[in-house]
Order: C-alpha cells, then structure tokens, then sequence
C-alpha cells in the first residue's frame, strides 16, 4: 500500500515553504515518525515526519524547490521491509572503509550523517564537526546534547581538527589567507527567515506612522530586590530570577490601564485585545524571533522566567514551532543584553507598540537633593501613531518607569 506524504497544514500567516533537507533518499528504508525531510518557512524549520514503516519509493520534490500547504512531496511504500531496500543502502557503506582508510581518524560516530535529525540541524547550523565532539551517547555517538554543551563551553567549528586532512587533499589553507592588498567577496543569497525579517521590517516601514518616546528607569530597588531574592527565589522554582519578568509584569499592568497600546489595526478598525499576549524578541543564528507569551497576565514570575528559558533553549536548537510564534499583541525586546544604551525598536505588525529595553549603567542623579549613583536604563516606546497618540505612548511608559522603580507596588496590582 502506498502512503503519501503531504507538507504539513501550514498557518495563514505562512504562504508556502522550501524544501530544505532530505534525511532519507528513494530506495531507504523508513520507520514511523522518523524525520523525512525538514521545510524551512519564513519563521521555523518544521520537521516532516513518515506517517508509516517502509520504504521511501519516490521524492517528487527536491531540495530547493518551493512547496504549498498538503502538496505531496513523496510517497511510501507501506510495509516493505528493511531487508528490500539494505542492498542499495549497504553498497555506498561497503565503500565507505576504502575511500575513509586514508584519514581513518574519525570514527562512524564523529560523522553528521550518523547524528539525529534535531542533532544534524544544530551542527549544520553552527558549523560543528561531530568528529570535535565527545560523544555521550551509546557506543559513543554524539548527540544533540553534546553539540549543545560544546557550543556553550566556547567550542567552535573543528578547524584544527580538519586541517590534517583538508591539507591532504587540497591546497584550501593556503587559499583561504587573502593576499595582501586583496579584497576578498562573498555572495551569500538571504536565507528564507532574512528574507522575511527584512520584508517585514519594510511593511512596518512603509505603512506605520511610527514614532518613538523615551524614558528612563532607577532600577536600584528592583536590583536589591533581586539580589535578596535570587538565591530563594532559584531554589523554590528552579529558575534564577531575571530582569525580563519585572518587565513583562509591568508591561502587562500598564496595558490594562492603556488598552490602545495593546491594541492592533485591522483595514478601517481598531481591534483591542482584552489580553495581554507577550511577544519576547529572541535572537538565533538565522535572526531575530519573537516567541509568545500567552495570557501573560495571568502568570507569575517563576512562570515567566521558566517560559522564556524554554524558548530560548527551543530558539538555539531550531526546535521553534509556529504556534510558539503566532500571535502577540505587544512587543518587549532586550538590546541590554548586546550592550545597547539607545535604540529606536521598529513595530512588528500588525502589533501598535514595541517596548525596547537597554544596558543598565551606573549615573549621576539627583535623589533627594543629594547628587548619587544609580543603576539606569533608557527606554524607548515605538508605536503606530496612527491610533496611538504621544499622550498615551508617554503616559505608558511612565507607568512602566512607575512600577520598575517602585516594584512593591507592582506586586500588589497597584
């Protein structure tokens, strides 16, 4: 019986995709739910899984080629045993010794295409070779756990490791130190997510009236806050207590009392939402994805730091699906983190507002006629002015710059 194998429903905000790699060739043997072939759409990597055991008869879509919503991209044939397709698959591994036996350093384990799909992704992704990495898993494979733990330990793509055998076969070294006085190129078309980031960002560009108000915040009693409460506070919920989730809190308080900042345009309407869906920038290798946090003000801060720990695990992996990005009603983005001190963030539509966080510094403020150190951050609030208006964006971010330096009060709803 053959089974076809469909581009999976993909949501209206998402047109079509691209076929971005095939994990099995026609003739292989497959196994229920193993990936088949990864889709790459402007926002996520999906993963396409066999919808039964046997064996792949045909790939009527190649890498590269642009697929829509359930067109068929390749069939199974259900039931057909391993043993049918073992020949073809066993003959290029027969070979495989003679054409290794010249480096016969790295072992089967080192080798991408012994990784798992998730794993495969990630050292793809981030230029990893498995043959650098220590493998954890049975008889020493490396897994997706491994390639992560090397990456955050500093490790980088295994140049040292290959060059033994890259010099070998080819002159590439000498090739790749640019002459003195050349001026070297590269021509790298945009990957389908730039792509998209950038059409974006002129869709905002051209058809918001965007504006931008600025603020700035003492944060000293939300830093002595947290630095009696962290060791607690890590130890009750198995998190550590982050600045994010102070704001995202008054984020949410705030627009409940500015519900126009919440709100979105819709041809001739103005939709308020009697929600507050949080849309947290993250960024990842391909670029900047903004996850959500849904019904965020009905979650508390362990919930909070918990969630965007997740995403951001989720966002270095590639493991993002699309329900992680649809929605939002209401932007935070963090350039802190990059050493940011001013920024002007663009609204992501059809969203009326982003609020733009940046690096904490020390200055000089007056504080009871008495000039003092504090521990500041600018600000800043882009909005759609036309349904948002100076008064309100400026009145929000007041209230904001309220509740950050009186976080008490936030706590109790005031």
């Amino acid at each position: 019986m053959t089974i076809e194998v469909k581009v999976p429903v993909l949501p209206e905000s998402v047109s079509d995709a691209i076929i971005a790699t095939w994990h099995k060739k026609a003739g292989e043997a497959v196994k229920r739910d193993e990936n088949l072939v990864d889709l790459e759409t402007d926002k996520v990597v999906l993963e396409v899984p066999a919808p039964a055991d046997g064996v792949l008869k045909e790939i009527r879509r190649q890498t590269g080629e642009t697929v829509n919503s359930q067109e068929i991209i390749a069939v199974i044939e259900e039931g057909a045993t391993a043993a049918a397709a073992a020949p073809a698959a066993a003959a290029p591994k027969a070979e495989a010794p003679k054409a290794a036996a010249p480096a016969a350093a790295a072992p089967a384990a080192g080798k991408v295409e012994d990784l798992s799909p998730a794993g495969r992704r990630v050292a793809t992704e981030n230029a990893i070779d498995p043959a650098a990495v220590a493998g954890s898993g049975r008889d020493s494979r490396v897994t997706k756990e491994d390639l992560v733990n090397f990456m955050r330990s500093g490790g980088q793509a295994a140049a040292p490791a290959a060059a033994p055998a890259a010099a070998a076969s080819a002159p590439a070294p000498a090739a790749a130190k640019p002459t003195p006085g050349s001026r070297p190129e590269e021509r790298v078309p945009m990957t389908r997510m730039r792509a998209k980031i950038a059409e974006r960002l002129m869709q905002s560009k051209n058809s918001i009236a965007m504006l931008t108000s600025f603020n700035e915040i003492n944060l000293g009693k939300v830093m002595a806050m947290r630095k009696e409460l962290v060791e607690q506070f890590e130890k009750t919920h198995g998190i550590k207590l982050g600045f994010m989730s102070f704001f995202v809190k008054a984020a949410c308080e705030a627009l409940k009392r500015h519900p126009i900042v919440n709100a979105s345009v819709d041809g001739n309407e103005v939709i308020y939402h009697g929600y507050q869906d949080i849309s947290v920038a993250v960024s990842t290798e391909k670029g900047l994805v903004t996850p959500v946090l849904r019904d965020a003000q009905n979650m508390s801060f362990a919930d909070v730091e918990k969630q965007i720990a997740t995403y951001a695990k989720k966002a270095r992996e590639g493991g993002l699906t699309l329900d992680d990005l649809a929605g939002g009603t209401f932007t935070i983005t963090n350039g802190g983190t990059f050493g940011s001190l001013f920024s002007t963030p663009i609204v992501n539509p059809p969203q009326s507002a982003i609020l733009g966080m940046h690096a904490i510094k020390d200055r000089a403020i007056v504080e009871n006629g008495q000039v003092v150190a504090a521990p500041m951050m600018y600000v800043a609030l882009s909005y759609d002015h036309r349904i948002i208006d100076g008064k309100d964006a400026v009145l929000f971010l007041v209230d904001i710059k309220n509740q950050l330096e009186n976080p008490a009060k936030m706590l109790l709803g005031l």
